[in-house]
């Protein structure tokens, strides 16, 4: 063995303890030499450590400091170069683990409800992804189902679908000669109300055996122990028959000639007809619905009666704030039926010759010359017209009337008062 001095002994040893303890793997310094015993024989290296410098105290040891490694394989033969321990272990990777330490504490508080929020878009999408195959899988069986259920409500799904499309068809005929004024046509306003009374006959005729105008006067229909749809049947009928005679009375409206009830008196009477046929469809459903909860029929025992009575009791505590709430709304505007407000007064020769005596809306001489507060003149049922549905001036947008002007046009309210 190589003689050295007691210092580079000392520091061999502790160079081993530390690798020992921290687990190290030493590389070979390529630039010192390997010395080999012979063939088959232990061979000894000299490694050569740079100065170890302590992180807390910043002192050195100066010299090098050799490493004597001995090998056993005999079959491996020369190997060349050497390995070299890595020089202050202990402050450079414990600035390395608290660095990485630091920036994970500090980018800990912005990652998180990032990966939150991506997880749960990844399993909103994944449920989609999942829900797409069930729907595919499952679609031909809905349509079998589907196909069924149409095929026993084949005659309720018809009923609606004609009456449905009779509502929209005279709806929009009302409000075409409403908009033409006095060139609306009165053989389309009786052919209107002709349609309106033959599809209602012939609806009634079709069931005559359930007597559904019962409903219209406040009676049951004769059904046996009503069940949901039933009432819901009889309900949407009455309903659409309900409108249906309204429209009519609107078409009666417009038959009547100007000079006895005038444009702007008429957008009044159609809006109180609306309102009235609201109110009137909330209170007509009542006694079916207040049937369909206390009938159980002839098995009806006493805890079955008594729940339907409670249910009927909060049917028609909630019914009657309903009915409140609308009479509130329904009362202002029959006031303005009653009151019927002007929009402004006659316009002179002088402020007509001003405005050129063409009306800014039909482009025509005026008729019945109407000067608002704002001093732009119009025909006064130009004006009514427009008041039908804006609030404002056609001209300077300022707010004229703050009244509430819906209906005013002749048109029906699509809404059903089912319950």
């Amino acid at each position: 063995m190589q003689l050295r001095p007691s210092y580079e002994r000392k520091c061999s040893s502790e160079a081993s303890n530390f690798k020992e303890k921290n687990s190290l793997t030493m590389h070979t310094n390529s630039g010192h030499p390997l010395h080999q015993t012979g063939n088959g024989e232990s061979s000894s290296v000299c490694l050569t450590l740079p100065p170890i410098r302590h992180p807390a105290e910043g002192s050195s040891m100066t010299g090098d400091v050799a490493v004597e490694m001995h090998s056993t394989d005999s079959d491996s033969g020369p190997r060349s170069g050497s390995r070299q321990a890595r020089a202050n272990p202990h402050g450079r990777f414990q600035n390395k683990h608290s660095h990485v330490h630091t920036q994970s504490h500090e980018t800990g508080g912005t990652e998180a409800p990032n990966n939150t929020d991506s997880r749960e878009n990844s399993s909103s999408i994944s449920e989609a992804l999942h829900f797409y195959p069930w729907l595919e899988k499952s679609f031909p069986y809905i349509l079998i189902f589907g196909a069924k259920l149409i095929v026993q409500h084949i005659t309720g799904i018809s009923v609606g679908i004609g009456l449905l499309t009779t509502f929209l068809y005279a709806n929009k005929c009302i409000v075409n000669q409403v908009f033409l004024r006095e060139k609306c046509s009165r053989l389309q306003c009786i052919w209107v109300i002709a349609f309106l009374t033959c599809s209602s006959v012939l609806l009634y005729y079709t069931f005559y055996t359930q007597a559904l105008y019962y409903s219209l006067i406040f009676m049951n229909p004769s059904l046996g122990p009503l069940q949901f749809w039933d009432a819901l049947w009889v309900v949407g009928i009455t309903d659409f028959i309900v409108k249906f005679f309204f429209m009519g009375l609107k078409c009666l409206v417009l038959l009547v000639p100007s000079f006895v009830v005038s444009y702007k008196s008429k957008g009044y009477w159609y809006m109180a007809l609306e309102e009235i046929a609201q109110y009137f469809c909330m209170f007509v459903s009542t006694p079916v619905w207040f049937r369909y909860l206390t009938d159980y029929g002839a098995e009806t025992s006493g805890a079955e009666w008594h729940f339907g009575v409670l249910l009927a009791l909060l049917y028609l505590i909630l019914k009657l704030f309903i009915l409140f709430g609308q009479w509130k709304k329904s009362a202002n505007n029959l006031l303005l039926f009653f009151t019927q407000p002007t929009y402004g007064t006659p316009a002179t020769k002088r402020q007509c010759s001003e405005a050129d005596d063409i009306c800014a809306i039909c482009q025509a001489e005026f008729t019945k010359p109407t000067v608002l507060v704002c001093q732009h003149v119009f025909c006064e049922e130009c004006i009514s017209s427009w008041f039908n549905r804006e609030k404002t001036c056609p001209l300077c947008r300022t707010v004229i009337s703050n009244h509430h002007h819906k209906w005013k046009d002749g048109a029906t309210s699509l809404q059903l008062q089912l319950f």
